[in-house]
């Protein structure tokens, strides 16, 4: 059985979640959050008896602030932590993912995101695709799932999938929308990725931001369509050179009609803001139109 564990990101309910496995050695978790919700990870550890000491295996499905930002904290205590062989370098010496983030959040990295520290090599388990892992009569296993980011892996349990940011962002019950942040955007292999899950044997996807959806319903068509969409509307403003700070109101103002049109109460938007920050996906798809351009001329 999976337990969902809110976080409450800056004080949101239903906003950034991590997975709670018992297992016959022990509890497994999905997902840590970032280190600025570290008490409250504690907090609801604790309500199946956990605490985070008791955790010695940890999967990541990618290595951003608000999936992995607290990975290191359970290191600490002499978990396990599985990620993509893409992530592993990032997770063990995390000062040029830290400054990045630093000049993109500025004076508020403590507030959003805590801290982040190195985690030793021995404690780091690179997963390949399709691979099976075994712990406490639970059977995981990894599909490399790219398009949100390279180093993605989404984690299979029998039934249920553990999706990450790859089946998208969907706050109780609303629209489901992609997560486009810099650096890694690619929709074409997000769309691979997403013709992959709708292949598996499950049951449930599990979204970090947040819960779990049926996987026999169209949640899948739906983000694709949403992703062709985000893609789509930010074409032309690549085009012309538009400043992205220019930009950013305007997808907002675009995401938000969106979300308002197919029934998401308007007190619900800041969680979905807070998840999926607007000014992060313009810079996302700029980039992934700027890269595409670039293959395009070299073809």
């Amino acid at each position: 059985m999976i337990h969902l564990l809110d976080l409450q990101f800056l004080g949101h309910e239903d906003t950034i979640g991590a997975f709670l496995v018992k297992t016959e050695d022990g509890p497994i978790l999905f997902e840590t959050g970032p280190h600025s919700c570290m008490e409250r990870l504690r907090s609801e550890l604790a309500k199946f008896d956990t605490t985070p000491e008791d955790i010695k295996h940890v999967f990541l499905t990618h290595i951003h602030l608000d999936h992995a930002g607290a990975a290191w904290a359970f290191a600490e205590h002499g978990a396990t932590i599985y990620v993509h062989p893409r992530g592993i370098k990032h997770l063990h010496d995390p000062s040029r993912l830290m400054a990045s983030a630093k000049m993109i959040y500025q004076e508020h990295m403590d507030r959003l995101w805590g801290k982040m520290q190195g985690i030793p090599m021995e404690q780091l388990r690179a997963v390949e695709q399709g691979e099976l892992l075994e712990i406490g009569g639970v059977s995981v296993k990894a599909w490399h799932t790219p398009g949100h980011a390279v180093h993605h892996i989404a984690w299979q349990l029998d039934q249920e999938l553990i999706c990450g940011d790859v089946a998208g962002v969907q706050i109780r019950g609303g629209l489901v929308v992609p997560p486009c942040p810099p650096p890694d955007i690619q929709v074409e292999d997000w769309q691979e990725s997403i013709r992959l899950m709708r292949l598996l044997k499950v049951d449930r996807l599990w979204l970090t931001h947040f819960g779990p959806v049926d996987a026999h319903s169209d949640h899948l068509d739906l983000l694709e369509e949403q992703l062709l969409r985000y893609a789509e509307w930010m074409r032309p403003h690549f085009e012309k050179g538009a400043d992205p700070k220019e930009v950013t109101p305007l997808f907002q103002k675009f995401t938000q009609s969106l979300l308002l049109e197919k029934g998401v109460p308007e007190k619900d938007l800041v969680q979905y803001e807070a998840a999926n920050p607007s000014w992060m996906s313009v810079a996302g798809l700029m980039r992934y139109w700027k890269k595409r351009k670039e293959r395009e001329a070299q073809a």
